[in-house]
């Protein structure tokens, strides 16, 4: 295998034996990246030079024995990620030109850990879609099928490490954003718990919901992610001081004893029958393993949507009000008064979607408006997150679809936003709870379209969910395939 189809763990091993260094791992990622990054715009800023700099001096810490596991690893970040000195688009036209003047904690942790950066993702303007089409700059293809879509919000991070083109990302989930375009792409991905990992310095979507996670290639490796982006940021004021463990020590551990609920809500009318098919294996998977699988029910899953797309669109409304045309960002010049301005900059910098769900959110929190949605809607979430609460008084873990259907076409859903926000919709509910989930993959359509399962736990229990989720790929058998591109 060639370095860069390597995982973390693999490459770190042998950074270690003297087999290899960081510098030849990330020539092998920029070769990668010049054969099929024209084919799928996963990345919208490359850092070549740096990154071989950075690769250069992880050479010299590893040689003094100084390394840790993600010493001179190249990873992706997604382009919501503050970067000093670098362009951080959002993959908006309103951000084509801001460089923020700080890096986000999980920047500053990575940069700690050693990871060298390899460059910033393609994304959904502002994170706002499921599919990575509403990018200001271009579509990002799904390197199984370049008429497929990634996923999204965190397409191009999904794609990176789907296609080798690094070896872990960073993505953010805020109604399923990490978990879909890894089960799209054939990867692993993790949103942790809300409050596990900093927020300071992620360009905010919707405050109450936006996590940040990793991509990764193996379980193994998301937990050496964990490891370095989880803790306590004084700078974050959503963030918790909760006691942080070494995930890798939940790998292998096994699921014996356990009980995993399946909830009856998540397997309905309209799931592809492959997809079932999958999932169910993986359930019987784990039955084989020890642990038992019981029926369990979630009996506020239908209102999920809803109350997503009341909730979300109005913290998108007040977030992204500072976009005026006046302190950064594009400004519209064919302007005759200050309030033409506000209106030509903000009408030109977004795009369709943003500007749909800045009008959803502002009307729903509109005076004679704000009870009858944005409250109910808050107040139905409390009942979810109860849900939630009760279900893991009985199950350690529990395991669904992560998607209705394997990765649809481009271009297939973006005349119709009710279908395209539906495809979250086994993934919306971990957010609104706040609780962890992961994607795993788990099985091939006919089509060859990779296909994932999600394993949920209860709040600031990553470490069960790494555990699971580590006990099925070790024992599921799937045949490890990669994109031919």
């Amino acid at each position: 295998m060639k370095l860069n189809e390597l995982t973390i763990h693999e490459l770190q091993n042998k950074l270690t034996q003297g087999e290899t260094t960081s510098v030849e791992i990330t020539e092998a990622v920029f070769d990668r990246i010049d054969r099929v990054e024209d084919k799928l715009n996963s990345f919208i800023t490359l850092l070549k030079d740096s990154a071989l700099e950075r690769a250069g001096q992880a050479d010299k810490t590893i040689k003094e024995g100084r390394g840790g596991p993600l010493t001179g690893i190249p990873v992706a970040l997604k382009d919501l990620l503050c970067t000093k000195g670098v362009l951080t688009t959002c993959g908006s036209h309103i951000l084509e030109n801001f460089i923020p003047p700080y890096d986000a904690t999980v920047v500053k942790k990575l940069q700690d850990a050693g990871a060298v950066f390899v460059g910033k993702t393609n994304m959904d303007e502002f994170a706002m879609g499921s599919s990575t089409e509403t990018s200001y700059y271009g579509i990002t293809r799904n390197p199984w099928d370049l008429s497929k879509i990634p996923g999204g919000s965190s397409g191009g991070s999904a794609t990176a490490v789907a296609a080798d083109q690094c070896i872990a990302s960073l993505g953010s989930d805020t109604g399923g954003s990490i978990r879909q375009p890894a089960s799209l792409c054939g990867v692993v991905g993790l949103k942790p718990t809300y409050g596990r990992v900093s927020r300071f310095g992620l360009v905010a979507f919707a405050s109450s919901l936006d996590q940040i996670g990793p991509f990764t290639k193996d379980v193994e490796d998301a937990a050496i992610m964990m490891n370095a982006i989880a803790g306590y940021d004084p700078s974050d004021s959503t963030s918790v001081p909760a006691e942080v463990p070494d995930y890798t020590q939940c790998i292998s551990r096994g699921v014996d004893g356990w009980t995993i609920g399946i909830p009856k809500e998540y397997f309905i009318e309209g799931i592809d029958p492959e997809v079932l098919v999958a999932v169910e294996k993986a359930i019987k998977v784990m039955e084989g393993l020890g642990a038992t699988c019981v029926e369990i029910s979630l009996p506020h899953t239908e209102y999920c949507v809803a109350i997503y797309y009341v909730i979300a669109p109005s913290e998108a409304s007040s977030n992204l009000a500072r976009y005026d045309g006046v302190r950064y960002g594009f400004r519209s010049t064919d302007n005759r008064e200050l309030i033409d301005m506000y209106k030509m900059s903000r009408s030109a910098g977004f795009g369709d979607e943003v500007k749909r769900r800045i009008m959803i959110g502002t009307y729903s929190l509109s005076s004679g408006y704000y009870d009858a949605y944005y409250k109910k809607a808050s107040q139905v979430r409390a009942l979810l997150r109860n849900d939630f609460d009760e279900a893991f008084k009985t199950c350690d873990v529990i395991m669904t679809p992560v998607t209705p259907t394997p990765a649809f076409n481009i271009g297939e859903k973006m005349d119709d936003p009710l279908q395209m926000y539906l495809c979250d919709i086994f993934t919306i509910s971990c957010n609104l709870a706040g609780v962890p989930g992961m994607s795993v993959p788990c099985g091939y359509a006919q089509s060859g379209l990779p296909l994932g399962v999600q394993f949920l736990a209860g709040h600031f229990e990553e470490g069960k969910l790494l555990q699971a989720a580590s006990a099925y790929e070790q024992h599921s058998k799937i045949e490890r395939r990669r994109p031919e591109l």
